[in-house]
C-alpha cells in the first residue's frame, strides 16, 4: 500500500524530532526546506529565474542568492515576494514530486512529506495523510525563547506568523501532543503509524 504523509507543526513545536524518528524506522523523508535551498543553487532554474528578474545585486561575492538581500527586496513588496513566490514554490513542488517517484520506484511504500507550512500553503492535496506536531502555546513560546535565545517580542512575532497550531489541530488527520517526554511522543507516533497499516523496519 502506497502512502504519502504531509507532516507538519508550528515552529519550535517539535516536528524536526518526528522527522528524525521516522528516518530511524527506516521511513522516506523528503525535507521541503532542504529542497527549497537546493532549488535556488546556482545552476538550477529557478536560481537563474531570481537572478533575471530580481538582478545580481542580490547575489554574494560567490554567487549564491544572499537571502537576507532578497528578503529585504520582498519584506516590504506583497507584488514582489508573490513573484518570487511564483519562481520558487513550483519548482519545490515538482523537485519534491520527483524525489516522491523516486523512492516509490526504489520500492519504498511510504514517503513523508516534511512541510513547515502544509496548511498555510494549502497543500493538502499532494498527501495522503496529514500528522500535525501540536504543543501548546506556552510551551511552544518557551521553546523558541530557549532554542533561538531571541527576544521574547521576535519570539511572540515569529509564532504570529504561522497559522496557530490550535487551528491546524482541526485540519490534521491525526495529531502528536508534544508537551511530554520523547517516550510519550515516540508512543504517540508509533501508535499512529500501527493505526495506517504502517511497518517500522527499524
Amino acid at each position: 500500500m502506497i502512502m504519502i504523509i504531509g507532516l507538519t507543526g508550528g515552529i519550535a513545536s517539535g516536528k524536526s524530532t518526528i522527522s528524525n524518528l521516522l528516518k530511524t524506522y527506516g521511513i522516506a523523508v523528503i525535507d521541503a526546506d532542504q529542497i527549497a535551498r537546493d532549488v535556488v543553487e546556482p545552476g538550477n532554474d529557478a536560481y537563474k529565474q531570481i537572478v533575471e528578474h530580481f538582478g545580481t545585486e542580490i547575489l554574494e561575492t560567490d554567487g549564491t542568492i544572499a537571502r537576507k538581500k532578497l528578503g529585504t527586496v520582498i519584506f516590504n513588496d506583497p507584488k514582489e515576494r508573490k513573484t518570487l513566490n511564483g519562481i520558487v514554490h513550483p519548482a519545490i513542488r515538482q523537485k519534491m514530486r520527483d524525489e516522491k517517484d523516486r523512492y516509490f520506484e526504489e520500492g519504498e511504500e511510504v514517503v513523508v512529506y516534511d512541510i513547515p507550512l502544509l496548511f498555510e500553503s494549502d497543500l493538502r492535496h499532494m498527501v495522503d495523510k496529514t500528522l500535525l506536531v501540536y504543543v501548546d502555546d506556552n510551551v511552544q513560546f518557551e521553546r523558541l525563547l530557549h532554542r533561538d535565545q531571541t527576544t521574547k517580542e521576535e519570539a511572540q512575532s515569529r509564532i504570529n506568523s504561522q497559522m496557530p497550531l490550535t487551528e491546524k489541530k482541526s485540519l490534521a488527520d491525526e495529531v502528536i501532543d508534544n508537551n511530554g517526554t520523547i517516550e510519550q511522543t515516540e508512543a504517540q507516533l508509533q501508535a499512529i503509524l500501527k493505526k495506517w497499516n504502517i511497518i517500522i523496519k527499524a
